[in-house]
């Protein structure tokens, strides 16, 4: 397994890190433990020690599942990443409330790599109305917290102020071979190796996208190097970047954490003309494609109860293999919901992508219908 040594912070995490907000679900859609806890045993066994989790991760209860499955290890073998959830908190005493709750829910007395959950212009003035950095300071301080930072999701001119008004230990923002513009993107790397802040990455593959790319470019990839699946390819990109410390992978199935574990085994850098083959792959895309919905869940929840995040991408879903679990009357009936839709904007408004969701939300519904009705996918 490759490492990074953060000098600054003494670390040296495994440079894939396990995300913890797509493990597969049952047939209530929730949690398959039995399954989800094989994926991390195998991760961790083989070297893996970063576990990044958070309070609204499937809807509350993955970092209760990761607190039991990592008791099983010594602490001091896994850095645990969690979440402060800053739009819970309405005031200060809430704060400390989320967080001592964090510390129960995850069944530990400390945490590794704490942040500031998902930091937009809102959040950012939220956090400091409640004077949030100074009392998690205190908690680092005293012990419970080891490394203090932030993950985001807004425009680099809000990226850049929150990065110069404090010492972070690390960030946290989305990159990945496509999204190099959008949100921090490539200037936010460059400040945070500017300022020698390490960088932990989220959404390396684009929530999946960047699996299932057109044939004519998958076959380009293939044709360069058939051993090498296509996700790697998007994780290699990243991780190629000297300043990213940890490349976070939401595996939902076992087949997902062996071939991140290959690609992370014996860990090569892009080459120069592989560099080329993925800067090639990302204007063909971007002239094609539009940017989708990656299931990150920030737009929820929804007054009506429906769950966007899986919703507004299951043409996607209901594609990838096996497809079972998106038909069932379960989730059918969470697609149902979709009818109910008030047009009341909130989704939209949070979206980090800047998504039409409500217009998402139609167009994957009426697909899944024709699905229903016998359509071919």
């Amino acid at each position: 397994m490759e490492y990074k040594h953060i000098k600054t912070l003494a670390a040296k995490p495994s440079l894939l890190g396990f995300g913890c907000m797509r493990f597969p679900l049952d047939e209530n859609n929730e949690i398959d433990e039995e399954i989800a806890e094989q994926m991390l045993d195998k991760a961790i066994n083989e070297g893996v020690n970063y576990i990044d989790t958070a309070y609204p991760y499937h809807n509350g209860t993955s970092e209760p599942f990761v607190g039991k499955v990592i008791k099983k290890y010594p602490r001091s073998q896994i850095y645990l990443a969690s979440k402060l959830p800053i739009w819970l908190a309405k005031k200060k005493a809430d704060v400390k409330a989320l967080f001592e709750e964090q510390l129960k829910r995850l069944q530990v007395d400390y945490i590794d790599f704490y942040l500031i959950h998902a930091l937009d212009k809102e959040k950012w003035q939220k956090t400091l109305e409640l004077e949030v950095i100074p009392f998690l300071t205190e908690m680092k301080q005293a012990g419970k917290i080891r490394y203090l930072g932030f993950s985001f999701h807004d425009d680099y001119e809000v990226f850049q102020n929150i990065m110069l008004y404090h010492d972070w230990d690390f960030c946290q923002i989305q990159l990945n071979y496509m999204d190099t513009q959008i949100q921090a993107g490539l200037k936010g790397y460059q400040l945070a190796d500017k300022l020698d802040i390490p960088l932990i990455v989220m959404e390396p593959i684009k929530g999946g996208r960047l699996v299932n790319l057109p044939q004519d470019l998958k076959e380009r990839l293939i044709d360069y190097e058939p051993s090498n699946s296509i996700a790697s390819w998007a994780l290699r990109w990243v991780a190629s970047l000297p300043n990213v410390k940890v490349v976070l992978s939401g595996m939902s199935s076992m087949k997902q954490v062996l071939d991140n574990l290959e690609t992370f085994r014996q860990f090569t850098p892009l080459n120069e003309e592989e560099q080329q083959l993925i800067d090639e792959t990302a204007q063909a895309l971007h002239a094609r494609v539009k940017n989708g919905c990656t299931g990150c869940g920030y737009c929820m929840p929804c007054p009506v109860g429906i769950e966007i995040n899986n919703c507004a991408r299951m043409s996607l879903l209901i594609r990838r293999s096996p497809s079972a679990a998106q038909l069932t009357p379960a989730a059918q009936e969470k697609m149902k919901k979709i009818e109910n839709c008030l047009h009341c904007g909130q989704c939209k408004a949070k979206c980090p992508y800047g998504l039409d969701t409500p217009a998402l939300l139609e167009k994957n519904y009426k697909d899944y219908c024709e699905i229903l009705a016998g359509k071919e996918y």
